[in-house]
Formats: C-alpha cells, structure tokens, sequence
C-alpha cells in the first residue's frame, strides 16, 4: 500500500464536520439537561428522571465520539508526519488506527442516534399512563 501526505489530510474535512455535529448535540443536551433538572427540583417527577438518566447515558457516548474522533485527528496527523519523514510503516499503521478510532466515533454516533429518541418514548409512555417506562 502507498501512503501519500494527501490520504490522511482527506480526513481533516470529515473530522471537522463531525466535530462540529458533535459540539452541537452536546451544547443542546445541556441545555435540556439544565433545564429538565430545573424542573425536576420543582416537581420531583419521575418522568423527569427517566429523561435525564437518558440524556446522561446520551452525554457519556457523545464524549465518547468527541475522544474517539481526536485521537483519530491525532493519529491521521502522525500518519502525515510518518509519510513525510519516510516511516512508510509506521504512518500506514497510524493511518489505520485513525480509521478505525473514527468507525468507533460513528458507532457510538450511530448509537447515540438510536437512543436519542428514548426521552420522547419516556413522554409518551407517561401520556399513556405507564410513567418512567422506556
């Protein structure tokens, strides 16, 4: 395999981009969070903790994603560094070891995407009557 300066730069785009998505999803979720604990101080309802417990577990895989993707970053920048300094091996195995720390970052995207939708179940399982129901 041949590993020039420009494959792993192909990266630097997609990464910002994903940061950039994952930056927003963890300013929005607390936000929310501030705001649903607000709320459950007042009401101390069930529901409400529900909602924050799944918003935690949305937190832990969102910093999950955002350390995956920069240790990818990082190893992508060694990988150029190896190329230019002629460590053909060396830089074909960091550059491997990018892509796949990025395929975990977007797993856990995937994942977190998945789950996203368990504090709106958590509402309507109350509207229905089976409150704190996932």
């Amino acid at each position: 395999m041949t590993l020039e300066v420009s494959t792993p730069a192909l990266l630097f785009p997609a990464i910002s981009l994903l940061f950039l998505s994952y930056t927003n999803r963890f300013l929005h979720l607390s936000a929310l969070i501030r705001d649903l604990h607000h709320d459950w101080l007042k009401n101390r309802d069930a529901t409400l903790g529900a909602q924050i417990d799944n918003l935690r577990r949305r937190l832990t895989l969102i910093r999950t994603m955002q350390l995956f993707g920069a240790i990818s970053l990082f190893l992508c920048v060694l990988a150029m560094f190896g190329v230019i300094g002629g460590l053909k091996v060396a830089s074909i195995m960091a550059f491997v070891a990018a892509l796949a720390l990025m395929g975990v970052s977007l797993g856990c995207l995937i994942y977190e995407v998945w789950i996203s939708g368990g504090a709106l179940r958590i509402l309507l399982n109350a509207v229905e009557g089976k409150e704190g129901a996932e």
